[in-house]
């Protein structure tokens, strides 16, 4: 039965949550847009709950074009006084600003790669990193691979990826599969994964 199953702890009983957690988490994510907006979303979740923001997101796909990078790229000072009257989002100015900033970075990074996804995951070298976590306890808040991807992602102008943001959005995209290893969804998501790459 449904209720039966063992999960993460953390996705609690929400029911957005738990959703979130069968159907999304961990499952390695390759289509730009996708990629964009978990970005977005995990740097406006700093210092905030992810469910806080999983509440918000439909209302940010609205907002902010579904998250359409080469459209948040150009959003100036109009658009932003808007976002910022916007209670539907997490109302942080130096938050709705790196979207902007992080929309213009994505697409040089999209010129340079052909294509966000293909820059991405060089950094776990094209593959799910496969973890087998027994407990919430075994779960880092960052790796040397996140550290990595928020240093590079700095450097190419990037905002709010800090090297705990980018584990979080590591998880999120499924670079590595953090479900712990009880979770009914670990040997999902991975049988998904061999099916992908092999």
């Amino acid at each position: 039965m449904e209720e039966d199953k063992k999960r993460c702890t953390w996705a609690g009983t929400d029911p957005l949550y738990v959703a979130y957690h069968d159907q999304e988490w961990g499952v390695p994510v390759h289509d730009d847009r996708a990629l964009f907006e978990l970005l977005i979303l995990e740097g406006a979740q700093a210092g905030l709950s992810w469910i806080t923001v999983l509440r918000k997101r439909a209302e940010y796909r609205s907002a902010f074009d579904n998250f359409d990078a080469a459209a948040i790229a150009r959003y100036g000072e109009t658009k932003t006084a808007s976002l910022l009257s916007n209670a539907g989002i997490v109302r942080n100015r130096l938050k709705v600003q790196a979207a902007v900033t992080n929309a213009q970075a994505f697409l040089r990074v999209k010129a340079e790669f052909g294509s966000f996804d293909k820059y991405l995951w060089t950094f776990v070298k094209g593959v799910q990193i496969p973890n087998r976590r027994r407990t919430m306890a075994d779960v880092p808040a960052r790796t040397k691979e996140s550290d990595a991807l928020s240093k590079d992602l700095i450097k190419r102008g990037f905002k709010f990826v800090g090297t705990t943001i980018c584990y979080a959005f590591m998880q999120a995209s499924g670079m590595v599969n953090d479900h712990l290893v009880t979770c009914f969804r670990h040997r999902q998501v991975t049988q998904q994964v061999k099916g992908t790459f092999n």
